[in-house]
């Protein structure tokens, strides 16, 4: 799993290994992990699998690069 921006500060990591058959499972497990900061930060923020926007239902593997990607702002 990838997280940038803010995802990355509350982490203090750029890429993690965590386990999960699908999206759900992953961000639960790295929600167990980082805590209920993270789980807020989520809720805003998009996930990507392997380059492409995601469901939750989504299944993955091993090889996947999941990604949270934070909202975007700016003028």
């Amino acid at each position: 799993m990838l997280f940038f921006g803010p995802a990355r500060d509350l982490t203090k990591e750029r890429r993690v290994t965590l386990d999960g058959s699908n999206v759900s499972e992953v961000l639960k497990a790295a929600v167990d992990r980082y805590g209920s900061a993270l789980a807020d930060l989520l809720s805003v923020s998009q996930v990507w699998v392997n380059g492409e926007a995601a469901d939750s239902t989504d299944s993955v593997s091993d090889t996947d690069e999941i990604a949270v990607i934070p909202p975007v702002s700016g003028g």
